[in-house]
């Protein structure tokens, strides 16, 4: 018991340290943050964080990984929504769009986005890892959604990837203009909107006959 508590506290704070690490690393950028610093926003020794991450580099590494990994959790039971839609199929895109939107746009996000750019020529394999860890996985667990509601017939017959694809373009393309690439905030009302014409764009290509209509028809 002894052996599985020691285990747990050392993954809880391996993790605040993590947390931590990112926290810095987005205020101050990775060349300006420093050890010291990232160990007193965790609350631990300097050497506590050599002993878990062994240097700065891996460090931040891991700190953008398990960044990317909370960015995705979130999107996932997002997008598990599309699990049972209801009855009202526009609704609920419309629901789970905003709400994917709003997630892209938090602070944590944006952050991620910033430092992957900011440092791919440092870490040259960072852009793959954080894309792997959001936007693939994302993008699988939307096509999953669509494939499903394809046989149930509320999406036409379509290649399910393909679709979740040009889903998420129709909302991560506007988003990114009016952000200007994240350095501004989108405001709820227009980041609501962004999402009503992205689904309504999708669902004219994709809607099965008879399945979902326009709101103007």
């Amino acid at each position: 018991m002894r052996e599985t508590t020691v285990s747990r506290g050392r993954i809880d704070k391996r993790e605040a340290i993590l947390a931590a690490a990112f926290t810095v690393f987005a205020r101050q950028g990775y060349a300006r943050a420093g050890v010291q610093e990232i160990a007193d926003e965790a609350g631990v020794a300097k050497p506590t964080v050599y002993s878990h991450l062994h240097d700065k580099e891996n460090l931040f590494r891991h700190a953008m990984a398990a960044a990317a990994d909370e960015v995705a959790a979130e999107n996932l039971a997002i997008v598990d929504r599309l699990r049972d839609p209801g009855d009202d199929l526009r609704a609920a895109l419309e629901d789970v769009a905003f709400r994917m939107l709003r997630v892209c746009c938090d602070e944590r996000s944006r952050a991620l986005r910033r430092l992957t750019f900011g440092q791919v020529g440092q870490f040259p394999e960072l852009l793959d890892t954080v894309q792997e860890r959001t936007s693939c996985q994302i993008a699988e667990a939307v096509a999953d959604r669509f494939a499903r509601l394809s046989l149930a017939g509320r999406l036409r017959s379509c290649d399910p990837a393909r679709a979740a694809e040009q889903f998420l373009a129709l909302l991560t393309g506007p988003l990114d203009a009016r952000s200007r690439l994240g350095t501004r905030k989108v405001a709820a009302a227009e980041t609501r909107a962004i999402a009503a014409a992205g689904v309504d764009t999708f669902l004219r290509a994709y809607a099965a006959p008879g399945a979902a209509e326009s709101p103007d028809t």
